[in-house]
């Protein structure tokens, strides 16, 4: 299953959903379209996205927040910055696409497709 954990007011994350959705067509896979705004994502669930990013919290947040200047967060760790999202779920850099424990974030739409790759999904199975 791909998760995608979308914002529909951004034009980044809207581009990234129909990529997906043409992906999952092709590749007859379920989709899960998460409004991370209507539906607040868990601290659970936020440390187990970092770890499907590669573990660099920064690459999470969005630094042109308000939030972002007035939390410090610039120099928070990963805990800090996890509560951070979870309380304001507009620093959540998006869209993220989650597919077979992987994910990447949709800046530039393009970047999800590394998820996607023959050999990713090949190694899966070794």
């Amino acid at each position: 299953m791909i998760k995608i954990y979308h914002n529909p007011r951004c034009s980044k994350s809207r581009e990234t959903l129909s990529l997906v959705e043409q992906i999952a067509t092709t590749k007859q896979l379920e989709l899960d379209i998460i409004d991370y705004q209507k539906t607040p994502l868990t601290v659970d669930l936020l440390k187990s996205l970092l770890r499907e990013l590669g573990g660099n919290v920064q690459t999470m947040l969005r630094s042109n927040e308000e939030e972002y200047d007035a939390g410090h967060l610039a120099d928070a760790d990963d805990h800090q910055a996890i509560l951070a999202i979870a309380n304001h779920p507009k620093l959540l850099q998006r869209p993220i696409v989650s597919y077979q424990g992987k994910a990447a974030i949709g800046r530039p739409p393009e970047q999800v497709l590394a998820l996607f790759n023959e050999s990713n999904e090949s190694n899966k199975y070794e």
